[in-house]
């Protein structure tokens, strides 16, 4: 798997943390790969033989782009053959913003948004292999649409706290650090977003915990639920399951199995 990140420009870093390319490479039959919840939202552009989400069940085909917002558990994607993807990932309570469409809750969406008309633009430079092409056309798109919106700089401030304590934050402190009542805090947050400072809070530690048991697997669980904020080990493991679907000793045992065989490649929608 290759994957490449690329900064924002500077008037885009209120409302994009970055720009990303991922490539995935089989020998022509179909792969699945699942994606895990993070304290982000993105916008999915695709190249390839095709996307499938897992739904009720069945296998539901993805057009290109379509919108992964904030989930609160993992999903699982089905690809055939060589898969490209070029991400925007984005705060969730501006992506919406950015978009012009209504926030929701709704995990992977599908849209029907005048930013479609990237897509064979896109094409054309992937064809070619120009990578760094196609990420300025998405960067180009996306520096316009943030001069239509106006930002909030409290939802700025209480996303800079959030992530500055990796979720592990009281709604109180987040709204006192972005000089605004917990109740307008809250209210701006859901309309914004779709979901509530605690619920962001609580994917964005999920996030860390996920994170650091992939990078060591033997991680000692209390001492990690102490460093991420968490009450005790149980509080950490009900979280885990409630976002991985999987408890945290489970997850260590497959991140050491899929290292042998994979390297780093467990998510295909990586987050940094």
């Amino acid at each position: 798997m290759q994957h490449q990140e690329f900064e924002p420009p500077e008037e885009l870093r209120d409302a994009v943390r970055c720009f990303w390319y991922s490539r995935r490479d089989s020998d022509g039959s179909e792969s699945t790969f699942e994606v895990l919840p993070d304290g982000y939202a993105e916008v999915i552009f695709y190249f390839g033989n095709g996307l499938n989400i897992s739904k009720d069940e069945s296998w539901q085909s993805l057009p290109s782009p379509f919108l992964v917002g904030l989930l609160n558990r993992p999903v699982v994607f089905r690809s055939k053959g060589c898969l490209e993807i070029i991400g925007v990932r984005c705060f969730p309570w501006t992506v919406f913003d950015l978009l012009g469409l209504p926030s929701g809750n709704d995990g992977v969406r599908i849209f029907d948004h005048p930013v479609v008309l990237l897509q064979p633009v896109l094409s054309q430079w992937m064809q070619s292999g120009r990578i760094e092409e196609a990420i300025a056309e998405v960067k180009e798109y996306f520096q316009r649409a943030r001069l239509r919106i106006e930002t909030s700089s409290m939802l700025f401030k209480a996303g800079v706290a959030m992530r500055k304590a990796n979720g592990a934050i009281p709604v109180s402190q987040v709204a006192a650090a972005a000089h605004a009542t917990a109740r307008t805090l809250e209210r701006r947050f859901k309309q914004s977003s779709g979901f509530t400072v605690k619920d962001v809070s609580s994917v964005m530690r999920f996030e860390q915990a996920r994170n650091q048991l992939w990078l060591d697997p033997c991680r000692n669980l209390a001492d990690l639920a102490q460093e991420l904020g968490y009450a005790d080990q149980s509080h950490l493991s009900r979280e885990f399951k409630r976002y991985g679907g999987i408890t945290p000793g489970a997850f260590s045992r497959k991140a050491k199995e899929r290292q042998q065989i994979a390297g780093d490649d467990f998510v295909a929608f990586i987050q940094s």
